[in-house]
């Protein structure tokens, strides 16, 4: 079994937009603001830069308790011994990726419509990330639109926790936690953010308010 996680405000980072503070400074920032989870998310780094990446963050993290979670990348979360792996629904098989995860990492899959969730093998899967909620540039393949109430859709169809991602802002967070989902993933709400620590302060206030 997976160890516990909060899925409140899940902080997934993009390369180009922390490049010029700094991925562990963004991090370390977005984490004192009230970020729960972290992903590792960088699509054109090589599997060496990967694993540093990641090997740094889960010194930042691992003390602070809160867990690392690697894009896509199975043989680097356990290269780098993080805390679990996303899945798109492009990439490894839930059921492949769990035999090479073992039984204590964390299992998260994206699904965009009930259409995925019923083609989907969810019974080694730890969460649900859904959307895009809203339209987003942060990634390319994402797919259409689903709105809140997409997701209030998909929290009807399952009772593992689910985490709203695309487009969320501070605005719209507390919309998402009311449809239905245990939290909210942003990118670019924190990432882009002239301060993340006081980007990251605002999403979690509205998110409690909306709990």
């Amino acid at each position: 079994m997976a160890k516990p996680f909060d899925l409140a405000l899940y902080l997934v980072t993009d390369p180009r937009l922390v490049a010029a503070r700094g991925l562990l400074a963004t991090v370390d920032a977005a984490v004192k603001g009230g970020a729960t989870i972290v992903q590792l998310r960088d699509p054109q780094a090589h599997g060496r830069m990967l694993v540093e990446q990641a090997r740094a963050l889960k010194a930042l993290l691992a003390p602070l308790g809160i867990p690392l979670i690697i894009n896509d990348r199975v043989d680097v979360a356990v290269a780098a011994e993080a805390d679990g792996v996303h899945l798109g629904q492009d990439d490894m098989a839930p059921g492949d990726a769990r035999a090479l995860l073992g039984p204590g990492r964390i299992l998260g899959l994206s699904v965009g419509n009930p259409a995925e969730h019923a083609s989907s093998d969810l019974s080694v899967v730890d969460y649900l990330g859904v959307g895009p909620v809203k339209a987003t540039g942060t990634k390319a393949d994402a797919g259409a639109a689903i709105g809140t109430a997409g997701v209030t859709a998909i929290r009807a169809l399952t009772r593992l926790p689910i985490v709203g991602i695309g487009g969320i802002d501070a605005g719209l967070a507390s919309d998402v936690i009311r449809a239905g989902a245990d939290g909210v993933a942003v990118v670019s709400a924190i990432c882009a953010a002239p301060d993340p620590e006081t980007a990251a302060r605002a999403l979690k206030a509205a998110i409690t308010a909306a709990r």
